[in-house]
């Protein structure tokens, strides 16, 4: 491995290791402690998201004694906590695990009383590992549009408004069942712009947007036709409104912009010449490919320099491969390695560890990745094409492993260019 490999993997080690959802946690309660409950109340503790386990840990360092806590995450993610109730739902899509983890957590705060507390620790993945199905409507129906809004190149905002109006729980529906207890949430944001009504489709925030919203926004996309009748049924009806939603206090912890910051400050304290391009690397992934080859090209060749980016992309899925928006980026950047001057590497990852449904956090690409797929018997043109960029990146040995991190504050991306 070369020392620029290196180097681009300990700049997103930093990324991840500045999201530690439990240290921001930790810092946040113990500079603003919450106020005694009444005689009589409870705290109730509930985590939510990917980043679910350190935070839980954190909470009951300060809580030891909840009257309830429990816990929903991914099943890598998912470890035992003595006296904390601990469910795996699915990710990206839903599935019947994730309907019975969002009814345990239903089930919670209805069983809580207005002298009592709910502490709820929200980071990303939320949305697909808790799911309610508003009246109506099933857990399949959730399944057929959540699938069509992963295939659509929807931007992540429009797809948690959609979300929100299928759901009993998101878009501030946990906050309706919490039947008036007072409600502290704590937020890991993985979306860009940190609107705290998308992370992971707001269950103690009020909604994006409408169902008339909702509606526009499917047609808009080419995907009302084939929505499910039950879906355009409910969306059809008149909008409600969210003047009425119970209040509730909503704090942020962490967020991509936090992570970006301690990249440059690494790579600072390396002697590399760090800039940040852009905080908002999001749209279809061709473009953003684009964004980082003209940012490339256009960078000093006279000294070490760090170029960042964050932000969150979409893929338009045409074809049958498997992969994800970081793999994705990464492979198209090196499509287009000619065009970049000097000795590179390019790095794009999740800071969850897990970039669509594969092993893999993303990919590390240098000016050799095209050809070495090629001496390894693959055409990346046709595994591109296919939307197969795993496949690609891995026969030139050019995936970025971490595992699980614990953590979601979305992508970070880092080009680094020395000179010749």
């Amino acid at each position: 491995m070369t020392d620029l490999n290196c180097t681009a993997l300990a700049l997103f080690q930093a990324a991840i290791d500045r999201a530690d959802p439990a240290r921001a946690l930790h810092q946040q309660l113990q500079s603003s402690p919450l106020s005694d409950l009444p005689d009589g109340g409870r705290n109730f503790i509930l985590a939510v998201g990917k980043a679910a386990i350190p935070m839980m840990r954190a909470a009951l360092e300060i809580f030891p004694t909840p009257s309830q806590a429990l816990v929903i995450t991914n099943p890598e993610n998912a470890i035992e906590i003595p006296g904390t109730t601990v469910l795996s739902g699915s990710h990206p899509v839903p599935d019947e695990a994730s309907e019975s983890a969002g009814l345990a957590a239903i089930r919670m705060v209805q069983g809580m009383s207005q002298n009592d507390r709910l502490i709820a620790l929200i980071s990303g993945g939320g949305s697909a590992l808790m799911v309610a199905p508003a009246p109506g409507l099933t857990l399949a129906d959730k399944t057929a549009v959540n699938k069509l809004l992963l295939a659509s190149g929807l931007e992540i905002n429009d797809m948690n408004l959609i979300r929100q109006q299928l759901s009993d729980i998101k878009g501030g529906g946990l906050l309706r069942h919490a039947r008036g207890a007072q409600v502290q949430a704590y937020i890991l944001s993985d979306v860009i712009g940190d609107d705290l009504r998308a992370i992971a489709s707001g269950p103690t925030v009020a909604p994006i947007g409408s169902r008339t919203n909702a509606r526009a926004i499917m047609q808009s996309a080419g995907i009302w036709d084939t929505a499910p009748v039950a879906v355009k049924t409910h969306l059809e009806q008149p909008d409600v409104s969210s003047d009425t939603l119970p209040a509730a206090t909503n704090t942020l912890i962490g967020s991509n912009r936090y992570s970006l910051k301690a990249m440059m400050a690494l790579a600072a304290d390396q002697g590399w010449t760090a800039r940040l391009i852009t905080h908002r690397l999001v749209g279809d992934v061709q473009e953003a490919a684009e964004t980082v080859i003209q940012a490339a090209q256009t960078a000093p060749q006279d000294r070490p320099i760090a170029l960042v980016f964050g932000g969150e992309t979409t893929v338009q899925i045409t074809g049958t491969g498997t992969g994800g928006r970081n793999q994705e980026l990464a492979l198209r950047v090196a499509q287009r390695a000619k065009d970049i001057p000097g000795d590179w590497v390019f790095l794009s990852g999740g800071t969850d560890g897990r970039d669509g449904p594969t092993d893999t956090a993303g990919g590390l690409v240098t000016p050799q990745t095209w050809s070495r797929i090629q001496q390894a018997g693959q055409d990346p043109q046709a595994l591109l094409d296919n939307n197969d960029s795993y496949a690609a990146l891995a026969a030139a040995d050019a995936l970025v492993m971490t595992g699980g991190t614990g953590t979601n504050v979305a992508d970070v991306q880092v080009f680094l260019c020395k000179p010749k």
